[in-house]
């Protein structure tokens, strides 16, 4: 029985072999017990996990996926070495990955797609083999840099480099929790904005994907919870589109921008913030396919209740039972065939409704 919207194929299951390290990390993490927490520790702890936070949502994200601002070189690899360090893999591996999110959002071709279910949204898609390379054609404009080629194929260097250093810091407590334990938290922390920020929260914008704007996950995460907002208008360094909306990286990086070390930051015009907001009448896609992705679910799920169910005996001995049974699985059957192809039909008209509603709002200027 398919639980979710999108069924996995038999290629996204977990490897639990190849996923030995990642589950390993978290079982180290508990060691802490045993090392126990110095002062030390924790300050190594807070500043892994804010300062490689930042190197994920400002570089990772909003630079190498997004290019929402410009870098001299210097700094761009200041940014892929950081993000590197967060151990989330080698910068062109993310955003390439990153882009087709965008290309394919809540679809199949989704590679965490929240309609395949919140565990593969959160972790299941990193731990298949399925998604382990990556595809320079999605990501010419940076791959053209072999530093950025290197740190992606030697990712296992800038972490490494921080475990030894927190180590030298803080001895074991440094390594166990300042190092471990801030990975593990910044893993988990930054998946949410692939799973939770698509079923929890509140939608501003209609959008053709689940995405949602949640104050707890902009906290967690310096200012990626503002997830609709990004979703609608991806071009945008400022993902928190309003002054009560904060945004630590783009905080830090309006500063870098004073000192000369960030250039051209995007922000959202006007006239798109105040665009495609549903409380105004816009019809939202996005939601529209998830409810219609269940009800065709409910309807794949729907099974007649087959003869071998019953006593054979109790046919045999009742012929006028058995052709009755036989007929209502084949209404059963008949009607089943009939809702879904509403269904897909359904989704269909809505598809060219949302385009036919994009292209209404690109007429009238309101959409880059």
């Amino acid at each position: 029985m398919i639980n979710h919207g999108i069924e996995r194929a038999p290629d996204e299951r977990v490897n639990w072999k190849t996923s030995s390290g990642f589950l390993a990390a978290h079982a180290v993490v508990l060691l802490a017990f045993v090392t126990g927490v110095t002062p030390t520790a924790v300050v190594i702890f807070l500043v892994l996990y804010w300062g490689r936070m930042f190197f994920i949502t400002a570089g990772y994200h909003r630079y190498f996926s997004h290019r929402s601002y410009k870098l001299g070189r210097v700094m761009q690899f200041v940014m892929a070495f950081g993000g590197a360090s967060a151990a989330q893999k080698g910068p062109l591996w993310w955003a390439s990955h990153h882009r087709n999110h965008h290309r394919y959002s809540d679809t199949d071709l989704d590679l965490h797609s929240p309609q395949k279910g919140f565990w593969w949204s959160h972790v299941g898609w990193i731990l298949c083999d399925k998604h382990n390379d990556w595809n320079a054609d999605d990501i010419r404009d940076f791959a053209k840099f072999p530093e950025l080629r290197f740190l992606t194929r030697y990712d296992f260097i800038a972490p490494w480099t921080v475990a030894i250093a927190s180590f030298l810091i803080g001895g074991w407590s440094g390594l166990v929790f300042g190092f471990f334990g801030s990975t593990v938290a910044l893993w988990h922390c930054t998946f949410f904005v692939n799973s939770l920020a698509h079923v929890f929260g509140r939608r501003r914008y209609a959008t053709t994907d689940t995405s949602r704007n949640s104050a707890i996950i902009a906290f967690l995460t310096l200012g990626e919870g503002w997830h609709n907002n990004h979703h609608y208008y991806q071009a945008s360094a400022r993902q928190g589109f309003f002054w009560w909306e904060f945004d630590v990286s783009y905080y830090v990086l309006r500063g870098l921008s004073f000192v000369g070390l960030v250039k051209d930051l995007k922000q959202p015009p006007a006239r798109v913030k105040t665009a495609a907001r549903i409380r105004d009448g816009s019809f939202d896609m996005g939601m529209f396919k998830a409810h219609w992705a269940k009800a065709t679910v409910a309807v794949h799920n729907v099974r007649s209740h087959r003869s071998k169910d019953v006593d054979p005996a109790l046919l045999e001995a009742d012929p006028e039972l058995a052709t009755r049974r036989a007929h209502l699985e084949e209404l059963i059957a008949a009607n089943r065939a009939a809702l879904a192809e509403h269904v897909q039909n359904a989704l269909a008209h809505a598809e060219e409704l949302g385009r036919l509603s994009r292209r209404q709002e690109r007429q009238a200027g309101t959409i880059d």
